[in-house]
């Protein structure tokens, strides 16, 4: 499930959706996590079972690929550290999760090179289109509260929605391919 990026996919998306969830009181903010580890759990079971023959191939065994893949996330990491630190030094802390999902989405660009995943550009496209419309929002006095909500559920969504899609994806793939006579 690892491999197939679906188990990454799912654990951001539910770090993400804890954020989001963090706009709500008490009683809705329980019943919205709930709700996100439900989902997060359902995508991980899901992918378990699919791809639990362990045919899947390895996309880092790669060592060329595996390096490419370090340093873009080596790259997302040094980028957000910068975000957070220029964000606090200037007093812009509530910004920090809108650049934060526009650097998460860009990284997704490179990778849908490296791993020759096209459908990795949906994920790059919605949480740039995400960061981009909470920090709008943060701009236009709206509330952290808001920003929070709009950033951390959109976010979850996308990374969801892209699981989803390969799992679907992989399985059709998987049974299209004939059996061994």
């Amino acid at each position: 499930m690892f491999k197939s990026g679906v188990g990454i996919l799912a654990l951001f998306g539910l770090g993400w959706w804890l954020l989001g969830t963090s706009a709500f009181g008490a009683p809705g903010r329980l019943v919205a996590v709930i709700a996100g580890c439900l989902v997060t759990v359902g995508l991980l079971l899901v992918a378990r079972r699919r791809f639990l023959d362990g045919t899947q191939p390895d996309p880092l065994a790669d060592p060329a690929r595996r390096r490419r893949f370090n340093q873009i996330n080596a790259l997302q990491w040094l980028v957000i550290a910068a975000v957070v630190a220029g964000c606090a030094s200037t007093g812009a802390q509530a910004l920090i999760p809108s650049l934060v999902a526009v650097v998460v989405g860009l990284h997704f660009l490179p990778l849908a090179a490296t791993f020759e995943q096209p459908r990795l550009k949906f994920p790059a496209a919605l949480l740039v289109a995400v960061g981009a419309v909470a920090a709008v929002i943060h701009w236009a006095d709206g509330s952290d509260a808001l920003v929070r909500l709009v950033v951390g559920g959109g976010a979850a969504l996308s990374l969801w929605a892209t699981a989803s899609w390969t799992i679907v994806s992989m399985t059709a793939t998987r049974s299209e391919v004939p059996a061994a006579s």
